[in-house]
């Protein structure tokens, strides 16, 4: 079996998780879901030997800290950004410094996936058609009409998977309903694989500037033990511009793969109350705490006991000295309290 490359990338502040996620910690290395951090169940699950190679990891010098010590000394390359430039310029990083042929399978760092064998099974026939030259992306099977995900339409049906007919911004609710009521939409995951060589073509082909920035950037790169440290100035150079907007939406070989796997972007407050398992009422407790007659509320304390009585729908967070208490969906504007902008 050849063997697929894992590129996990470790960036943001993780604000509308605050304030148990903080730009000093973000979520990715937090145990959110269960016992391990969100970043050690995306290396676990691109752990099997047989099916893939040693991960490369993209992060920046904030997060370097927590990525080294929640490796475990796995074999990892590590490519230190000098700074953020979003997600076209970090992929194109480890694709720049993988083999041409190397298939890539590009990989959130902050995600819950519950199960794991659906994802290696998707890997599998993603990498497959990355060997064909495909962009390809993970469409994510729609459990409700989410407004906070874009979306991808399925076209004409491949081997192992779909041509895409278009990808979708995030919808509002109506069309959200209707996306899903149609049946050919999926929700993109941001999980995508390509081989690095064709992704590199692409790149040249539409971004040409940020392809040659980055080409610099790694020619005039230093290695320091497992971390790779990509030249400044030319990186400085670079638009920052996501991997969707810069090759996804503008290639005519972008593919996708359905995929029902129990995956969260854990985005939210709700999204991570309902990757947790909760009790009859639906409600979910980490900490010292007493409910009465609550139906779907999330508790998550580190110390304080917190009691609450006829809510729904409600998160109550206590992190230390600070407590946020918020309708799950009020929960989408977290990121914009004082606290977190200023965490």
């Amino acid at each position: 079996m050849t063997k697929i490359y894992p590129v996990i990338m470790c960036g943001g502040s993780g604000t509308r998780l605050w304030p148990r996620s903080r730009k000093v910690k973000p979520k990715p290395f937090l145990p959110l879901v269960g016992d391990q951090t969100l970043f050690e169940e995306t290396l676990a699950r691109c752990s099997d030997a047989e099916q893939f190679a040693a991960p490369t990891i993209v992060t920046g010098t904030a997060h370097l800290a927590h990525v080294e010590a929640q490796l475990h000394g796995d074999g990892a390359r590590i490519v230190v950004e000098p700074e953020a430039k979003n997600t076209a310029a970090a992929i194109a990083l480890a694709a720049a410094l993988l083999p041409e042929d190397a298939v890539m399978l590009v990989c959130p760092s902050d995600h819950h996936i519950a199960d794991v064998s659906a994802f290696r099974a998707a890997a599998q026939a993603a990498a497959a058609l990355a060997r064909e030259d495909r962009m390809v992306a993970f469409g994510i099977t729609p459990t409700h009409p989410e407004t906070g995900y874009g979306y991808i339409l399925r076209g004409e049906e491949l081997t192992g998977g779909f041509a895409v007919e278009r990808f979708v911004e995030k919808p509002d609710l109506e069309r959200a309903t209707e996306f899903l009521a149609h049946g050919g939409y999926s929700w993109n995951g941001g999980i995508f694989a390509f081989r690095a060589g064709a992704f590199m073509a692409e790149l040249e082909r539409y971004r040409p500037a940020l392809a040659d920035a980055v080409r610099r950037a790694v020619a005039e790169g230093s290695e320091d033990g497992a971390r790779f440290h990509p030249a400044p100035a030319p990186f400085a150079q670079i638009v920052s511009e996501s991997v969707d907007y810069a090759v996804m939406e503008e290639t005519g070989r972008a593919a996708m793969v359905p995929v029902s796997m129990g995956w969260s972007d854990i985005g939210s407050w709700q999204s991570l109350r309902d990757a947790r398992p909760g009790d009859e009422d639906g409600n979910r407790v980490r900490g010292s705490a007493e409910l009465v007659d609550c139906t779907r509320v999330l508790v998550d304390s580190d110390g304080p006991r917190v009691s609450v009585i006829g809510l729904e729908d409600v998160a109550v967070v206590v992190d230390g000295d600070e407590v946020l208490v918020t309708t799950m969906a009020g929960g989408q504007k977290v990121g914009t309290l004082d606290g977190a902008k200023n965490q």
